[in-house]
């Protein structure tokens, strides 16, 4: 059983407080990277340069009519945009922030992840069969069957990181890269990794879940005002939650590149500022990248999706678990 101490109420307060806000902060990064891809102005009306625009969109949206379909089924209407929410902020009590800045070390904190994340599609599958909808029911059980469909190679993945690491900490995986890095050591898993963060996370090119142009607006069609708000909230949450994983697991955490060779010896204030900088840095890096995506590669058709989770990324992955297992074994055996 991990010990729980005042700190790691702190350290889990402060990363709460910040995934929470992180959601604003990647909505106007949306906004003015879209803008920029596209050759437009962007945001520039409320606040200086736009920055209170995220503000202004949450009292838009509390503004609105919460309109319930008649023939839904409303409890499950309700809860379901509080799943997604619940189970990104249950993601941050294990990801290590700098050394020993973490809110609890779990010695399966690995499988945790793995069962949160696969935790967020019931909010949207719930979403789409709740709100009686043939277009909102499609939405759901997409979601479900993507879900199913990279959820294997992203465990494969993680798998084959975990055997470089013998441990099911995350702690330990963010320890054990203060030298090399996994995308060094593990390219293969690291592509997997996230080509299968963007699925899940719903994100073009893999948003079928509620394509516009086929769905109307998928599992969300029925739901307006705050309810829509928790999904709008959710998909960012998630998007940074992922990005937080891909700095965890392959682009070493909170270490600098080969810091175990140059990185001298620091207070501990210092290292710990340092650590969390470099972290932060990673994960916007990747947020920016989730968003440079989506302005620049066209959505898949649903076929191409399975296609691509099954055929393609499942059997590479399966591939690459094994031949990295050989490698390591012949090494210390």
């Amino acid at each position: 059983m991990a010990e729980v101490t005042v700190t790691s109420y702190i350290v889990l307060g402060i990363a709460l407080f910040m995934l929470l806000n992180s959601a604003a902060i990647a909505v106007y990064a949306e906004r003015r990277v879209a803008a920029f891809i596209q050759n437009r102005v962007g945001p520039n009306r409320v606040g200086p340069l736009g920055l209170l625009q995220p503000i202004a969109d949450v009292v838009k949206l509390l503004l609105k009519e919460d309109v319930t379909p008649n023939n839904s089924y409303r409890l499950l209407h309700t809860i379901a945009p509080v799943i997604p929410v619940i189970t990104a902020l249950m993601t941050v009590a294990v990801i290590p922030f700098g050394d020993g800045i973490y809110a609890t070390d779990i010695n399966a904190g690995v499988l945790y992840l793995l069962a949160i994340a696969s935790l967020g599609v019931y909010g949207v599958t719930l979403a789409g069969w709740s709100s009686n909808s043939k277009y909102s029911l499609l939405g759901g059980l997409r979601a479900a069957a993507q879900m199913i469909s990279y959820e294997l190679p992203m465990g494969m993945a993680v798998a084959s990181v975990v055997i470089f690491v013998g441990s099911l900490s995350v702690v330990d995986v963010a320890v054990a890269q203060e030298n090399w890095w996994f995308v060094f050591l593990n390219p293969i898993g690291a592509i997997i990794f996230i080509v299968a963060g963007f699925a899940e996370s719903n994100r073009t090119p893999f948003d079928l879940v509620e394509a516009e142009q086929e769905l109307v607006g998928g599992f969300h069609t029925e739901y307006s005002s705050m309810k829509f708000g928790m999904f709008f909230l959710a998909e960012y949450m998630h998007v940074v939650i992922n990005s937080m994983l891909m700095t965890t697991f392959f682009f070493g955490s909170y270490h600098l590149p080969f810091a175990g060779y140059w990185l001298p010896e620091m207070p501990e204030v210092a290292k710990g500022i340092l650590d969390v900088t470099v972290f932060v840095a990673k994960t916007a890096f990747f947020v920016f990248l989730f968003i440079w995506v989506r302005w620049t590669i066209p959505r898949f058709k649903f076929n191409q999706v399975m296609k691509l989770g099954w055929s393609k990324l499942l059997p590479i992955s399966i591939v690459n678990f094994i031949v990295l297992a050989g490698i390591l074994f012949f090494i210390y055996a």
